[in-house]
């Protein structure tokens, strides 16, 4: 029943949902994610500003980038070559390049939507803008529970899984000991809160990303004459015009678009939870800096991923050598036996920055449900039991159920994303028009918005000083 209903979301209804509305979006928007591609990162310079107490629009990126890098760049990209071919990485670009506009409106109506919390921070996500921009909250409510179900349980479970079962095949380390270590690191972080979430994701996610962007670069320099060629594969491989692989040219586009959508989460919901919490001055810059976020995830990692494995020789056509074994012996291939150890350590890296993801999504769910302190430590404790249970456990079926719940959790979210959409174009024509006007950093008055159901806690009046509408927030949270 799993396999019928994950063939039925992820070869049929997902793909065409996903991508049609990613080309939809794109359109619509004036191709957005390319207009604003430059800005991307000065307002990523920008982003490190942010109040006492609040989350910066860099923190936030990075807890995104947390969450879409993971285990999925490393064995993901591998099992899509082995499966779809090489044509397969084109079709992962094409679904990044159009999710970043997808990205940018869930991430831009996530932030317009966002609710304060009596400690000074932020909530908000697909939940908040089902229930304040469409008034319907069963569906909220169902959001929030597939949510809950799919990355504060599931996908923990299989990314406990994964690292346990690397450290135990390359360094012969028990699985039960990974999933202790694992849940005593966790366990420390997510009783500190988001705070120290956002902390280690600071420093962190930019180690872990650049660290394995930079080995694929010392083997693009190794192969350096072999590149083009490369690269040419991977373009006539996607359209069936490399004699290898003219078979396959389905199997590249299903597996490509699917491992895409996969690694780069655009348009399922998760992200923009994170988008919700970062102080900002206008909602659609923090839409702008997490499309980043998916260029990030797919057209950096994602391609590191693959060049390693093309360049190596060690890829046929019809071996059984797939995932992170594939990735590892590539890259072991080129550059000795160190490199299987330096993949297992950056899978490791990968996977427990996405725990972490994982865990946020999952409380920020629950708080959806309701602010009770013991509901929210049952949560974690739950959350740390799973851990050590998936390191022990063939996860098969958890992951089939995983993946159905993701499933429908992008239907949920795209359907309202949809419906939404015109709310979204007038912040995106807002954001222009002022950016036209000379305005460097575009500001957001709420007063131009009085006919949407905002929290005036989250967005101050325009025309109080900054400093001043803070205050005034913080004394009507504590009132409230």
């Amino acid at each position: 029943m799993l396999d019928l209903l994950n063939d039925l979301l992820w070869s049929k209804v997902l793909i065409v949902a996903l991508v049609g509305l990613g080309l939809y979006f794109s359109i619509r928007s004036r191709f957005v994610q390319f207009r604003y591609f430059g800005d991307m990162f000065r307002i990523f310079g920008e982003a490190f500003k942010h109040q006492p107490g609040h989350l910066s629009s860099f923190q936030a990126l990075m807890l995104s980038v947390a969450g879409r890098v993971g285990a999925g760049n490393i064995a993901g990209v591998a099992v899509a070559i082995m499966l779809g071919g090489p044509g397969a990485v084109f079709w992962m670009w094409l679904v990044a390049l159009l999710g970043m506009a997808t990205s940018y409106f869930e991430c831009s109506l996530a932030q317009l939507y966002k609710r304060a919390e009596p400690d000074g921070t932020y909530r908000g996500g697909p939940a908040f803008y089902i229930l304040h921009g469409l008034g319907q909250r069963w569906l909220a409510v169902i959001f929030s529970i597939l949510l809950l179900v799919t990355f504060g349980f599931g996908f923990n479970a299989v990314q406990s899984y994964t690292v346990a079962t690397s450290l135990h095949d390359t360094f012969g380390l028990p699985t039960h000991v990974s999933g202790i270590a694992l849940v005593l690191v966790i366990g420390l972080i997510i009783f500190g809160g988001i705070k120290r979430i956002a902390s280690m994701a600071d420093v962190l996610v930019p180690v872990m990303a650049f660290s394995y962007i930079g080995m694929a670069l010392v083997v693009l320099g190794m192969n350096i004459g072999e590149v083009p060629a490369t690269l040419a594969l991977i373009v006539k491989s996607a359209f069936g015009l490399e004699p290898a692989f003219a078979g396959g040219i389905g199997a590249a586009i299903l597996m490509g678009v699917k491992r895409g959508l996969f690694s780069n989460e655009a348009g399922l919901g998760s992200a923009p939870n994170v988008a919700a919490v970062a102080e900002v001055n206008h909602p659609a810059a923090q839409g702008i800096v997490q499309s980043l976020s998916v260029f990030i995830d797919t057209i950096l990692v994602c391609t590191s991923t693959a060049l390693i494995i093309l360049l190596s020789g060690v890829y046929l056509p019809g071996s059984e050598m797939a995932g992170v074994v594939l990735t590892q012996t590539a890259l072991a291939a080129e550059v000795g036996e160190w490199g299987r150890i330096f993949v297992t350590l950056a899978l490791t890296l990968f996977v427990f920055t996405t725990l972490v993801y994982n865990y946020y999504l999952g409380e920020n769910a629950l708080s959806f449900f309701s602010e009770k302190r013991w509901l929210v430590q049952l949560y974690r404790v739950l959350v740390v039991c799973l851990l050590l249970w998936g390191s022990m456990q063939d996860l098969s079926t958890v992951f089939g159920f995983a993946d159905v719940t993701m499933g429908l959790l992008a239907l949920v979210n795209l359907a309202a994303l949809f419906l939404l959409f015109n709310t979204g174009l007038r912040l995106m024509r807002d954001y222009d028009g002022q950016i036209k006007a000379g305005v460097r950093s575009p500001v957001f008055d709420p007063q131009a918005y009085a006919d949407l159901d905002l929290d005036p806690l989250a967005w101050p009046r325009q025309g109080q000083g900054r400093d001043e509408a803070v205050v005034a927030r913080d004394l009507s949270l504590q009132q409230r």
